[in-house]
């Protein structure tokens, strides 16, 4: 269940561990592709193309792996039963004898007032697509007004999250109007300002002092207003006020605040660890036969530090649990003992766009054209296939001799766009609703 990076690396070790005829293997996807979406920013910019990062599932994968185009509703974890509504809108029943459950995350928010009306995301392909359309017609709409209070609320961007995804927005993003502004002669650059918040007291603590510090540097010498310990009281369509009381004009609020356990962890009743599931370190569902959750939906204990700790969710932890479990479940078919995940942090990277950078790789730290080099070239090599590979080189390699484009395809010009939009989080059965459909469905036959 899920096509991101725990549950594609754990379909694409079971094609490679199990002998033909040893199990059927389907993968339940509501797209046709995975989503390298730590790259999500860099589409948002426009330096990568959107195609570069949704690696396609048909051609990455084995014809032994069958694909449902859809998305898992609900699990009935006594009758074996999935509920899953199809891209078709018909909803059908899949029964299993074992059930991986990586539906990943979706954006985190808050009882804020305006906030899923009048905020964008940053979660899904569509939406850094929309972001990037959004934010250049905003410096047309500002071009063609003569309203200076239009002018003024078009040209201020907000971006809330001062975590890895909201941080690598902000700068992407600000690196793109810096250099579209230029060929806007009507519009005094100056008045183009980029705000980074975060209710934290420190940008991305994850990276430890030193490098957090450098990364705030870089963005403020860059004309990005960084304020911390600072969040939203109240999202307006053309206003955005502050904890602080500070009343903005704004007409881009970019939400990047946090992840939640997709909702389809509700439908099991079982035991959750801040939303997520409950597992062992085998990834297994305790007192559920045959049911296993990893990735962001799961809580999986964070054997290397121990002291309780829950693996944080992130690509590299959701990648190799999707290894480790695929050996378990194979292990599990031999009657062979399960082993337990176990694995050491390799380090941060934080691409800030053009030159700048700051990586962790194995506790060294780096800063500038360094850093960038280990952080574009460990996002290529955890690309899965060559086609993606050469895409997202052959793009890097125009972006840095061409530069930015600022075209906008105005395909979703006529949609809000906002969080409610993208986020389909009413999709979802209740415990009982999911035993009741299937009960409905075995009396059919």
């Amino acid at each position: 269940m899920g096509a991101g990076f725990a549950g594609v690396g754990c379909v694409r070790r079971l094609e490679r561990q199990l002998a033909p005829g040893e199990a059927e293997i389907a993968l339940v996807a509501p797209f046709s592709y995975q989503l390298y979406l730590p790259l999500l920013p860099q589409v948002a910019s426009g330096v990568l193309t959107p195609q570069s990062v949704a690696v396609s599932l048909r051609r990455s994968q084995k014809h032994r792996t069958r694909i449902i185009p859809g998305g898992a509703i609900g699990v009935d974890t006594k009758a074996k039963v999935c509920v899953i509504r199809k891209i078709t809108g018909e909803i059908v029943n899949e029964r299993y004898d074992q059930i991986v459950l990586s539906p990943g995350s979706i954006t985190r928010t808050f009882d804020i007032p305006g906030l899923v009306d009048n905020a964008r995301g940053m979660k899904t392909l569509a939406e850094a697509a929309y972001i990037r359309d959004h934010v250049i017609a905003q410096l047309d709409l500002a071009d063609a007004s003569h309203d200076e209070a239009e002018r003024a609320s078009r040209l201020q961007f907000v971006v809330v999250g001062g975590g890895y995804a909201g941080t690598e927005t902000a700068a992407c993003l600000q690196r793109l109007t810096t250099n579209a502004v230029k060929h806007y002669p009507h519009i005094d650059p100056k008045l183009v300002k980029w705000h980074l918040i975060d209710i934290a007291p420190k940008l991305m603590p994850e990276l430890g002092d030193k490098l957090g510090n450098s990364a705030l540097k870089i963005l403020r010498e860059r004309g990005i207003e960084v304020s911390l310990g600072v969040s939203i009281a109240e999202a307006g369509a053309d206003k955005v006020t502050f904890t602080d009381g500070r009343v903005l004009p704004c007409r881009t609020l970019i939400w990047t605040a946090g992840v939640a356990a997709s909702p389809l962890i509700g439908t099991l009743g079982a035991e959750t660890v801040r939303g997520r599931l409950a597992v062992t370190p085998e990834m297994n569902v305790p007192g559920l036969d045959g049911v296993y959750a990893l990735g962001d939906a799961a809580a999986v204990p964070d054997l290397a530090k121990g002291d309780g700790a829950v693996c944080p969710p992130t690509a590299q932890h959701s990648m190799r649990q999707g290894r480790r479990l695929a050996d378990n479940i194979v292990a599990s078919l031999r009657h062979q003992p399960l082993q337990p995940y176990v694995h050491k942090d390799l380090g941060l990277v934080v691409d800030l766009g053009g030159r700048d950078a700051v990586s962790k790789p194995l506790g060294i730290e780096l800063r500038g054209l360094s850093a960038q080099a280990v952080a574009r070239g460990y996002h290529w090599s955890a690309l899965r296939t060559n086609v993606a590979k050469t895409r997202v080189m052959t793009n890097w390699l125009i972006n840095a001799v061409a530069g930015d484009d600022f075209v906008r395809t105005g395909f979703q010009s006529q949609k809000p766009a906002t969080l409610r939009d993208f986020e389909y989080t009413d999709a979802y059965l209740t415990p009982e609703q999911v035993r009741e459909h299937t009960a409905s469905m075995t009396a059919r036959g």
